[in-house]
């Protein structure tokens, strides 16, 4: 009789899971740092120029971690199907208001008076300011990532499935690129739509469409950079699991 967590699929799918909500965590944490990408390459900026708005390549930390995302919600997606990106989807969703709540409540609790000084000498005057400033993002940009994430995560579900019944098995790569350019393209404008555009910045419909379309490029170019990552992965996966294992969970997932 096989225990229950000796099968190989279902801690797979926990591996994938964790890893997957994880990922989604601290793309939302570390999304407060804005970099320069030309200045991290060591190249001169590529000015944009897009609906009357110029500007230099800049993006959110949380850019380097939601292309793992896109491929942990492929590869769910492949072998686990429509439940199981849901489950998952829900889940990180709850897993990030939960770390929201105790970020904000770690804000309010009284510093000790010698932690305040602490960093001086890193240059940071105030410990307890800077916590604040780094842990305690605007609501308006929680609410608009969070809304933003699950409507992505939804459609990209529908989409992927939409395209896999009408291909089939074949085209591996076609439904995995094809649910992120839609579904991403919802999650690019909505998020900045709502933190910025609905929040106290009041971003002109100018600056929001070419700052969102830029997000946008980028994604799309994480996204077509994962396909050989998808393959290698899908093959890993199959060995792990054995070939008629691993068609099982494509068949079902499927369905």
């Amino acid at each position: 009789m096989t225990r229950t967590l000796d099968d190989r699929a279902l801690r797979l799918f926990v591996i994938l899971a964790a890893f997957f909500c994880v990922n989604a965590v601290l793309a939302e944490f570390i999304g407060v740092k804005i970099f320069a990408l030309e200045d991290t390459l060591g190249i001169a900026p590529l000015e944009w120029n897009l609906f009357g708005q110029s500007g230099s390549l800049s993006f959110t930390a949380g850019t380097l971690l939601w292309p793992v995302v896109f491929l942990m919600t492929d590869v769910i997606n492949e072998f686990y199907g429509r439940r199981g990106v849901r489950l998952i989807s829900w889940l990180a969703a709850g897993l990030i208001v939960y770390g929201f709540l105790f970020a904000f409540a770690a804000i309010s609790l009284a510093p000790a008076g010698w932690w305040v000084k602490a960093a001086q000498a890193q240059g940071v005057a105030d410990y307890q300011a800077a916590f604040a400033a780094v842990f305690g993002q605007g609501l308006w940009t929680i609410a608009g990532s969070l809304v933003a994430f699950i409507l992505g995560q939804l459609i990209d579900v529908a989409v992927f499935h939409r395209i896999r019944d009408a291909t089939g098995e074949k085209h591996v790569w076609l439904r995995a690129t094809g649910s992120t350019a839609v579904s991403q393209l919802v999650d690019s404008f909505v998020v900045l739509y709502i933190a910025f555009v609905l929040g106290p910045q009041h971003w002109p419909t100018s600056l929001f469409l070419a700052v969102s379309t830029v997000n946008y490029g980028y994604k799309m170019l994480a996204a077509v950079a994962m396909i050989p990552l998808l393959y290698m992965m899908r093959r890993a996966i199959t060995g792990y699991l054995g070939e008629r294992r691993a068609e099982q969970l494509r068949l079902e997932a499927a369905q």
